[in-house]
């Protein structure tokens, strides 16, 4: 162990971000660079962390340190001797976790072409790559299923964060080394909320996306529930409780993008019920996440909001409108509580939703045994982190 303390690391963090206004991605940054400290300090390591992706404009960093330092990506970064190449050239390996959800080409080619190449760059540097926790796929064209196998194969593991995903994972690339843990934010920090007063918090995390019906207003995720009017129901039905106050919470702040921005949603609604609380647009995903460990109850229309809830011993029901929240809730943690995509019409949604309300300490009790089921998942990634630091460290 005392030789292991004189050696030096340093990991490029790619497609994390250190001020995305989506704290999904953003609950992803922090809680990869916790877990990868962990890792790193079981082995004497101190390490030294380049995030590499995305970067929104104006909005305030929160993922800062003086072991972290940010490397924009676009276009101009990517050029042959570009700053991409160079901090690959510093770094002893690279964490990849694909903002979560983007290895795939539902999002198009453009996107899919940052995720690749970045990939191909790091493995013609000769930079072991390993897959961070997240959805694979899905991939239903040529070339890119093809090209998408290629770097599986040549990665040192690709660790999916579902069943559904590994199964994609491991269907493409039969000879990549593929592993099945889960999302590393429910390991992201906070501070845990204290509850004042009695009566119930109950907490409303709006979805500007699903509220506006997708990217393209046309309902593009193919919802049974009507969203906005299952909202609408959700606050009135709430609100004639006497006992309940009403949390309207943000987890996209997107002030460029009207159509995914929570807060625009949760503003309206605020004028509309003016007895609910707006809760405040959030710095930080720890910060969001400590807010909603003081809840009772959470609807939430954002994956790292449920993932927020769940972590911290919330009860929550997911609006599950993507195959990543099944994968997880029901998948993984066999957790049944989700408004589907289909099968439920918009009053039987709202049905369902205040029977699991007035059903929260059931829901407890099942978080608190699938919590056992996260830290285990949580230690397959931590020993291939461990495996890959050990071998990649250089002496000081």
């Amino acid at each position: 162990m005392t030789g292991r303390r004189d050696r030096s690391l340093s990991v490029g963090l790619l497609w994390h971000a250190i001020n995305s206004g989506n704290l999904g991605v953003g609950a992803l940054t922090v809680s990869n660079i916790a877990v990868a400290r962990e890792a790193a300090a079981s082995l004497g390591l101190s390490p030294r962390f380049t995030v590499m992706g995305f970067v929104d404009r104006n909005a305030p960093v929160y993922v800062a340190g003086d072991d972290i330092r940010s490397l924009p990506i676009n276009g101009r970064a990517l050029l042959p001797g570009g700053a991409f190449a160079r901090a690959l050239a510093g770094v002893d390996c690279v964490l990849d976790i694909g903002a979560g959800d983007s290895f795939t080409d539902i999002y198009g080619r453009k996107r899919f072409s940052y995720l690749w190449t970045t990939k191909v760059m790091a493995v013609l540097a000769r930079k072991p790559l390993l897959l961070s926790p997240q959805t694979i796929g899905p991939f239903s064209r040529q070339p890119e299923t093809a090209l998408a196998a290629w770097a599986m194969n040549r990665a040192e593991a690709v660790i999916a964060r579902d069943p559904l995903s590994f199964d994609v994972a491991r269907g493409m690339s039969p000879r990549a080394r593929v592993i099945e843990a889960v999302d590393v934010a429910f390991a992201l920090p906070f501070e845990p909320r204290l509850k004042s007063g009695g009566g119930l918090d109950i907490g409303l995390n709006i979805s500007g996306l699903l509220f506006n019906g997708g990217y393209s207003g046309s309902n593009e995720f193919g919802m049974q529930v009507d969203y906005a009017s299952y909202t609408r129901a959700l606050i009135s039905a709430f609100s004639a409780r006497t006992d309940v106050r009403i949390h309207l919470i943000c987890h996209v702040n997107a002030p460029d993008m009207p159509q995914d921005d929570d807060g625009r949603v949760a503003d309206r609604l605020a004028e509309e019920f003016p007895k609910v609380i707006r809760a405040p647009t959030f710095t930080s995903p720890s910060e969001a996440k400590s807010y909603i460990s003081g809840l009772d109850f959470l609807v939430a229309g954002r994956m790292h909001a449920c993932i927020a809830a769940y972590s911290s011993g919330v009860s929550v029901v997911p609006v599950a409108y993507s195959r990543k929240f099944a994968g997880l809730f029901d998948g993984v943690l066999g957790y049944p509580h989700l408004v589907p995509v289909s099968g439920l019409s918009t009053d039987e949604a709202v049905a369902f939703t205040l029977d699991r309300l007035d059903r929260r300490e059931e829901l407890r009790a099942e978080i608190v045994e699938g919590s056992k089921r996260i830290e285990a998942r949580l230690d397959l990634y931590r020993e291939e982190l461990r495996r890959l630091f050990d071998r990649v460290a250089r002496p000081a």
